[in-house]
């Protein structure tokens, strides 16, 4: 659906994207993450033909961003960080408008701006209320209602959850999970626990270059399995923590003592939970809790950026 190759957007001697190269495959959903200023804004505008590259290719369904613009928009749904809506239009009104300025025909605009506010919840009056009354979760809503008028292969979502409240974040979370059931989806966002539960893989992108691209799973392999907390009432620390750092793939042990109870923390690039387990058998520990805490995309995503901020 999307391939990128050495994709590439100078701004005089600043280099915003430098030679860019990824692919996004038909049903996936892809997370396209990054630092501000990372390139990432810069990048989805490109994709979708808003801007000119420098040098470098992009091709969407087969069809060049650049040489072939008109045919690759067929298959675009682009949502940009701020969604530019008319104040003094209603939503309907907007929405049919949209729609015949992407190529829906006749009776079919009307068909699509029923459906699209039935999926976006812009329904039971809403369609009918003036966008500049909205608050700015119906905006987002409206937005993406927008993006899909047109039924394309791909939606491009930059940010659509930027501005909301919990509860709208968790709204706008939902239809984009019910949109992936339909549709390609690139979508850029700092909100790390949404990339978690709906993409399929994630590409993040630092200082113009991409860093890292593969599952959520397989970036936090990345960084080891995490660490383990072993809690238990042992008669010295010190010597349970010296066994523990004999296993191999424990990098560290640390403890703390609080009311007879010591809890352990140990950093290990591997699950031991059951060689541990054995252990304080053996040892006749008194065990009161013993937890894996794996990593999460965030601690992944701070690694990989952290050199470029």
């Amino acid at each position: 659906m999307i391939k990128v190759r050495q994709l590439t957007k100078r701004y005089g001697g600043f280099t915003a994207v430098d030679r860019v190269s990824f692919t996004v495959e038909k049903g996936e959903v892809v997370g396209f993450l990054g630092p501000n200023g990372a390139g990432k804004s810069t990048t989805m505008r490109m994709l979708s033909c808003y801007l000119p590259a420098t040098s470098g290719r992009a091709e969407i369904a087969g069809f060049d961003v650049f040489t072939d613009s008109i045919r690759a928009r067929e298959h675009i749904g682009y949502m940009p960080e701020n969604v530019p809506l008319p104040q003094d239009m209603r939503v309907d009104e907007y929405l049919a408008f949209r729609a015949r300025i992407k190529g829906v025909l006749g009776r079919r605009i009307h068909e699509r701006v029923d459906d699209v506010c039935a999926l976006c919840g812009l329904e039971n009056g809403m369609e009918r209320r003036m966008i500049g009354t909205l608050s700015k979760g119906y905006r987002q809503r409206v937005g993406l209602a927008d993006a899909i008028v047109h039924e394309p292969d791909l939606l491009i979502l930059d940010e659509p959850t930027i501005g909301l409240d919990p509860n709208q974040i968790r709204q706008v979370r939902a239809l984009i999970r019910n949109l992936s059931r339909h549709h390609t989806i690139l979508i850029s966002t700092h909100i790390l626990p949404e990339v978690e539960m709906t993409c399929s893989r994630v590409i993040i992108i630092a200082g113009g270059k991409i860093q890292a691209q593969d599952t959520p799973d397989n970036l936090r392999r990345r960084l080891g399995t995490g660490s383990i907390s072993l809690e238990a009432w042992v008669r010295s620390p010190e010597e349970v923590a010296e066994k523990l750092e004999t296993f191999k793939f424990i990098d560290a042990v640390e403890h703390a003592t609080h009311e007879g109870w010591t809890t352990f923390s140990i950093a290990t690039k591997k699950d031991l939970r059951a060689d541990i387990f054995d252990l304080a058998k053996r040892e006749d520990w008194r065990v009161r809790e013993l937890s894996l805490n794996t990593v999460s995309l965030e601690e992944v995503f701070a690694e990989i950026t952290e050199d470029s901020v």
